[in-house]
């Protein structure tokens, strides 16, 4: 309990790391979803986040198979995450298959990712909600009320933190910070796609040495997956700590 506890106080100490000067949202949800998996009896976690015309994007996720399951139901329109997002409550499913009547297609497309349960924890404030919060599990199973409220803690946290950049600086900021993070999105996953032929590495490892290389140089996330997309930064470089440490 006590090592659990250390862990829960080391993990909203590296969110709130993640929201004093430089801030960058990218940044703040991988480490919230990596976190979740350390910390919760789950396997993956993905993170959606609305942008300025309200319509969900997926933002973060700490597996290859939790974001494309994340992409599949955005693009049907239908699984927990939009029903979470749309009624503003948390969706709690223990069983997947159990609710195939309810969500035909994401209930195959969770099984064939290899997912029996999600859980989804609204990000809200007051009245406004920003996203979804999801987190999958390889096994039929309900969480605990102590993962559940740890959970919701921590998208919590996490939308508090981007509203309150937007107060600090400007009522548009919102719009304009989540959007530079929807894009940014797409020049990660190119990014990822570089260093996974160049390194011979699966999608996730990928991210990892990605992540590893913006933190090491304190640089932000997006410039360095730009850097890889635009051919400006030799991925080689990027690679070349995990090459020293195999």
């Amino acid at each position: 309990m006590a090592d659990r506890e250390r862990q829960v106080t080391r993990t909203f100490v590296a969110l709130a790391d993640t929201l004093v000067d430089n801030f960058d949202v990218a940044d703040l949800l991988h480490t919230l979803v990596r976190r979740c998996v350390e910390l919760l009896d789950v396997a993956a976690a993905g993170l959606t986040l609305a942008d300025e015309r309200g319509s969900l994007q997926v933002l973060a996720s700490s597996t290859e198979q939790a974001r494309l399951l994340e992409l599949f139901q955005l693009g049907i329109d239908e699984g927990p995450c939009v029903e979470c997002f749309s009624s503003r409550a948390p969706v709690l499913v223990a069983d997947i298959t159990a609710e195939g009547a309810r969500w035909p297609r994401f209930a195959a497309e969770a099984a064939r990712q290899g997912f029996a349960s999600v859980h989804s924890m609204p990000m809200r404030l007051r009245k406004q909600t920003i996203g979804a919060l999801n987190l999958f599990g390889t096994l039929p199973g309900e969480l605990g009320a102590d993962d559940i409220d740890l959970a919701q803690g921590l998208a919590d946290t996490a939308t508090i933190g981007i509203l309150q950049e937007r107060a600090i600086r400007h009522e548009e900021m919102m719009s304009e910070q989540l959007q530079t993070a929807l894009n940014s999105r797409v020049t990660i996953e190119q990014a990822k796609g570089v260093l996974a032929v160049t390194g011979q590495l699966g999608m996730d490892d990928a991210f990892v040495a990605l992540r590893s290389y913006a933190r090491s140089h304190n640089v932000l996330l997006g410039e360095v997956a730009r850097g890889l997309a635009e051919r400006t930064l030799d991925p080689a470089v990027v690679l070349a700590p995990r090459r020293r440490n195999p």
